[in-house]
């Protein structure tokens, strides 16, 4: 049985862990707070662009872009793949990189061994570069703070290659923010783009109304959320039958367009940020639980070693007596 110096050394140690466990917690939580208000302040721009889209796209359904045409055969292709630049957030690196892994090894299965990743967060650029993958760039400073213009640069460049054939297919991997105990991990065609009108904004699903992360509470919300959502949602319906466009439909759709895609990639980015710190809320939540337990385990040991120790020393004393 360890002795007391030994458990009161433990429990010092214990009670200083969680003491920094608690604070990350808070930091977390502080930062999610702020991830789910940069979601929120975008929604208004997503919503009325998909607006315009979806209304474009029912009125004159022949129209195609370049950007949405499947090529013939896959020979090169992209990954976007979303991490954070530290740990301690659970399993949400991990998570991503096994997917990334997976899509590699789904890829050289079929023969195709031209993968160029983008990596965005420093966990995935080491990995990648582990595994020997061709990197296209440095990104790991978008992962901490997101920068709109950034990713408009990604999704240029992206869309140009793929517009010139020098990519055949781009995906995307992250975590798609659904709420503070929720996050759905996502792997996403990003070219050739799916114009449907059922595809466009099937991602509208976000609780940013709340942290909590307990079950019964997210579930809570969830049904909230949708008994509200169907008294909302109305079809997209043309705007009239034939617009009127200048200069043509070609080039505003050429315009539209390429704004969805650094949508797409902005979004996924502020979705995985809010993710990661809603994966460090929860898992130094459940570090601190621990040492709570911990602590009280610790403190009875303590407290029966003490006790242990004083009976004892009544013993010898009163065996003493008895022999004197």
């Amino acid at each position: 049985m360890p002795s007391l110096k030994e458990i009161k050394t433990r429990i010092a140690s214990v009670n200083s862990t969680r003491k920094i466990t608690s604070a990350m917690k808070m930091v977390a939580s502080s930062k999610l707070h702020h991830a789910q208000v940069a979601i929120q302040n975008m929604l208004p721009y997503g919503n009325m662009l998909e607006h315009i889209l979806k209304s474009f796209l029912v009125s004159t359904p022949s129209i195609q872009c370049e950007l949405e045409v499947e090529h013939p055969e896959t020979k090169r292709v992209a990954l976007v793949v979303y991490s954070s630049n530290s740990s301690l957030c659970g399993g949400f690196n991990s998570n991503v990189i096994k997917m990334m892994m997976q899509t590699v090894d789904e890829y050289k299965a079929q023969g195709i061994d031209d993968i160029t990743v983008y990596p965005i967060g420093r966990k995935v650029a080491e990995k990648a570069q582990k595994l020997g993958l061709k990197v296209a760039g440095d990104f790991t400073e978008l992962a901490d703070k997101p920068n709109s213009s950034d990713c408009a640069d990604i999704a240029r460049n992206l869309a140009k290659q793929y517009a010139a054939g020098e990519l055949d297919k781009v995906e995307m991997i992250y975590h798609h923010f659904k709420s503070a105990g929720s996050q759905i991990l996502t792997r996403k065609t990003f070219l050739p783009i799916d114009l449907s009108t059922e595809a466009i904004g099937e991602d509208n699903d976000r609780d940013l109304t709340s942290n909590v992360a307990t079950a019964k509470a997210q579930e809570y919300l969830r049904k909230k959320q949708e008994a509200e959502d169907e008294r909302q949602i109305s079809e997209a319906k043309p705007l009239n039958d034939d617009f009127i466009v200048e200069p043509d439909l070609e080039t505003v759709l050429g315009v539209l367009i390429p704004k969805q895609l650094h949508l797409m990639l902005y979004t996924a980015l502020l979705d995985s940020q809010a993710s990661e710190h809603a994966a460090r809320m929860v898992a130094m939540q459940t570090a601190t639980d621990n040492a709570d337990e911990l602590l009280r385990e610790l403190n009875l040991q303590y407290n029966k070693s003490r006790q242990q120790a004083i009976t004892n020393e009544l013993l010898d004393i009163v065996g003493g007596s008895v022999n004197n």
